[in-house]
């Protein structure tokens, strides 16, 4: 019990750290996205490229060298499944949100936590919303 609230504290702690670090480095700025979509910048598209660019070689090291979580457990990783319509409107759905509220889902809580409490509906619309998934996740073809 007292290892997983050391484990715990460690995750608070480094979700902090990385808020602080997409506050300070303006991902989260309305008008840097703005600039985004504009093509009037190219801060976001680097940013952005280095995630998938660090995603892709984390992927490619968890399966090369089979690693293993904290747990010991392997690390499985799904391979994309056939067909394009699950992308296409997962795409538009989460374009569409972001749109709407000027961020991604992903640093609601470090928005809040710089002060726009204004993302408190935000956050109560991601909540609602994976809710309502919840509730017809059965329903719908997977």
């Amino acid at each position: 019990m007292a290892n997983s609230i050391g484990f715990g504290a460690r995750y608070l702690a480094i979700g902090a750290y990385f808020g602080f670090v997409l506050v300070k480095s303006e991902v989260l700025s309305w008008y840097r996205i703005q600039e985004m979509f504009r093509f009037h910048s190219f801060h976001m598209y680097g940013v952005i490229g280095t995630a998938v660019l660090v995603a892709a070689l984390s992927i490619w090291l968890v399966r090369r060298y089979q690693l293993r979580s904290l747990d010991g457990e392997p690390i499985a990783i799904r391979a994309f499944e056939a067909g394009w319509r699950r992308y296409v409107f997962g795409g538009v759905t989460f374009g569409l949100g972001w749109a709407l509220t000027g961020a991604c889902p992903g640093p609601i809580a470090a928005l809040i936590g710089a002060g726009l409490t204004g993302f408190t509906v935000v956050l109560a619309a991601a909540v609602l919303g994976t809710w309502a998934y919840g509730q017809v996740r059965t329903r719908l073809p997977h």
